[in-house]
């Protein structure tokens, strides 16, 4: 329990200081319905920690403000009423004052139960239910940096959220193509540490000979495909993506604009940056993924052939900047973890014999496995800890506010 207490305690405190750069109100602000204020993130991950712990296991429970079970529920229909998710930038109320003190007043009720006497079976349950909400609220880390990075990329003052200038990347090496034999593969989290329901469970697929690419699409591969029309060709993309890149008038990645002269500058964390060619392209869609894919010859991996190479010992890395670093010149498999998460052209669905909890929290996963694709690996902004072969993450495929790159396959 001490142990379980200070990760805990760990994790709550970096939520904290990711939002720290900010005022409140760049806290209090929605930039889309898909992304959410700061505040209503580090308000919701609290909720998570008194609705599903400290409501049915503290003793005379009481709840720090009735309200805040509708106002901070996302999506969770048996918890009971929701705010509506477009809204969440109108909470002017409670103030960020009032979420810290929220957030003080949780912690330190979870302190107190962590500490209690507890029979070994509630001792299991606490464990559980505390390790699931801490590996939350690390989603919901990631999630902070990208929804804020969304919210300041809307101002005509282009601020930044870390101002550290970013160095120049290392030169990629030459895109190679790494191959492996396939056949009857064993796919899924193997069983030793903390796991989402969506990695299990374990199963065989076969899995047919393929070749993955060395590392990421950069940026220069990338505009190759902008100087080449791709966003022009219909024949690249799918129908889906088409009538997408159309009714948006889109032209290049999300963050990508040119200055007065002409040159290609991008958005990131650290503030407007010179498009650098060596890193990789970031921030596109499925649709985005897979027209490239199409223009470069290849296409793009399976999440089994994904997971399949990833097992053959890469191992994260942390980039140490809020903006994918460069490949560099390193042999094998590289940029697998800590860059961009990377499309795979599989849909998010059950694995054989996937099971959800029972109650509200078997929502947190299994009621989405319709209308995304998965995506892998992990990303400069996923915490540290967070990244192994078989997480799944997964999105709807037109977006692109996430840390999103491209990595390319091919049979042989």
């Amino acid at each position: 329990m001490e142990t379980l207490q200070a990760r805990y305690a760990t994790v709550r405190k970096h939520t904290l200081a990711l939002a720290e750069p900010l005022s409140d109100e760049d806290c209090g602000a929605q930039s889309m319905p898909d992304a959410s204020p700061i505040k209503w993130h580090l308000a919701h991950t609290t909720w998570f920690f008194e609705t599903f712990i400290l409501e049915r296991m503290e003793r005379g429970f009481a709840p720090f403000h009735p309200a805040f079970r509708i106002l901070f529920n996302s999506y969770y229909n048996g918890i009971g009423e929701k705010h509506p998710r477009p809204q969440r930038g109108l909470l002017t109320r409670p103030s960020m004052a009032e979420v810290r003190a929220y957030r003080a007043n949780v912690d330190g009720r979870i302190a107190r139960l962590l500490a209690g006497e507890l029979d070994a079976a509630r001792r299991a349950e606490l464990a559980m239910l505390i390790t699931l909400g801490v590996q939350h609220e690390q989603q919901h880390q990631e999630l902070m940096l990208t929804d804020v990075k969304h919210l300041l990329a809307q101002s005509l003052l282009r601020p930044a959220y870390m101002a550290i200038p970013l160095p120049a990347a290392a030169v990629a090496a030459p895109l190679a193509w790494q191959s492996f034999d396939g056949g009857l593969a064993e796919i899924g989290h193997r069983g030793d540490g903390f796991s989402f329901d969506n990695e299990l469970p374990r199963h065989k697929q076969y899995v047919a000979p393929f070749a993955l690419a060395s590392r990421l699409v950069t940026n220069g591969e990338y505009l190759a495909f902008i100087n080449a029309g791709g966003y022009f060709n219909a024949a690249l993309w799918l129908a889906e993506g088409w009538d997408w890149v159309r009714t948006q008038n889109l032209k290049a990645p999300i963050y990508w604009f040119q200055d007065e002269q002409g040159a290609w500058q991008e958005f990131t964390l650290h503030g407007p940056q010179p498009l650098d060619l060596q890193r990789p392209v970031t921030h596109v869609s499925l649709f985005e993924a897979d027209a490239y894919a199409h223009w470069a010859g290849a296409r793009l991996p399976t999440e089994a052939e994904w997971e399949y190479a990833a097992a053959h010992g890469q191992a994260p890395i942390e980039t140490g900047s809020l903006h994918p670093a460069g490949a560099g010149g390193a042999a094998g498999l590289r940029q697998m973890f800590g860059h961009c998460w990377q499309w795979t052209s599989s849909s998010y669905a059950p694995y054989p014999g996937f099971a959800a909890a029972e109650g509200a929290l078997g929502e947190y996963n299994g009621k989405f496995m319709l209308n995304q694709y998965v995506l892998r690996g992990s990303s400069c902004a996923t915490p540290e800890g967070h990244a192994r072969a078989s997480y799944r993450n997964f999105f709807p495929a037109g977006a692109r506010w996430q840390f999103t790159g491209i990595r390319l396959a091919r049979q042989v």
